[in-house]
């Protein structure tokens, strides 16, 4: 099914947008630096029963500020996202957040819980709910420090090292798969935006826990089976465990759906169901 490219126009800034497929909406939120582009290799896998709607977050790639770079609140985030499902949306959406898009999607769930019938929460880093949130919070800003005095590659190493998502570079794409290579360098691009201005927001974010256990959205809070015990899993079992609902495990590490997008989206389908919701 083709993939049309559309612009939203949000409070300071310009959100690129990709939707694809016919039904009901589901909304795809990347997480970090990445962009629409994570979602190439699930997004045309889903589309045979969702509106698929990924969306470039604000000040990455194809969604540019209108004014200077300031730091993002996880609040102007998910507004962002309000305003996407109320400009593609007929009415209660699934919504998929990956890492710091996840932290987006609770937040959005908190405000408007009537817009998301199913949240599927994958890895949010929401490290104020860990024992050691306040050595996460101190290790934010030397990350800071980091970046401003050696530069993004050498935040990127300190920060795949400290979430123990790796201590290298992200894998390089296939040299035959021309949308890989452009995600990638979109990618990297992004990631002097990141450090500055995204990632200390969502490391100081706090969910509101009574606010999501009180929503009508059913929340499924989920893990890569190959994250246990890294930073991102650490904080979706603290989280899971907060909602009372279980950690559920998706294929892959933090990325997953990037990796093994076959495996992940066949294992994220059902969680997505408004019937899961109505019987569950």
């Amino acid at each position: 099914m083709a993939l049309v490219t559309s612009v939203l126009q949000v409070p300071g800034a310009r959100l690129h947008v990709e939707v694809q497929g016919f039904g009901p909406v589901l909304l795809l939120i990347p997480g970090g630096a990445g962009d629409a582009g994570a979602f190439a290799g699930i997004a045309p896998l889903l589309v045979g029963s969702y509106t698929v709607v990924a969306y470039d977050p604000r000040g990455t790639s194809r969604s540019p500020l209108h004014g200077p770079p300031a730091d993002i609140t996880v609040a102007t985030q998910a507004d962002d996202a309000h305003r996407l499902l109320a400009a593609f949306g007929s009415g209660p959406a699934a919504v998929f957040g990956n890492s710091a898009g996840a932290v987006t999607a609770l937040e959005l769930v908190t405000r408007h819980p009537e817009q998301v019938h199913t949240l599927v929460a994958h890895e949010p880093p929401v490290t104020e709910l860990l024992p050691d949130g306040a050595h996460h919070r101190r290790r934010n800003d030397e990350l800071r420090e980091i970046h401003r005095d050696h530069g993004p590659l050498a935040a990127l190493t300190r920060f795949l090292a400290d979430t123990g998502m790796g201590d290298g570079m992200p894998a390089p794409p296939s040299p035959h798969d021309p949308r890989e290579q452009a995600a990638l360098g979109r990618m990297m691009s992004n990631l002097d935006m990141f450090f500055a201005h995204v990632v200390g927001p969502v490391v100081h974010y706090r969910p509101d826990v009574e606010a999501l256990r009180a929503a009508s959205t059913r929340i499924v809070v989920a893990g890569g089976t190959e994250s246990s015990g890294r930073t991102p899993w650490r904080a979706a079992e603290a989280l899971a465990t907060a909602l009372g609902t279980p950690l559920v495990p998706l294929p892959g590490d933090h990325s997953g759906f990037v990796g093994r997008p076959d495996e992940f989206a066949a294992a994220l389908r059902p969680l997505l169901s408004e019937r899961t919701r109505s019987s569950g």
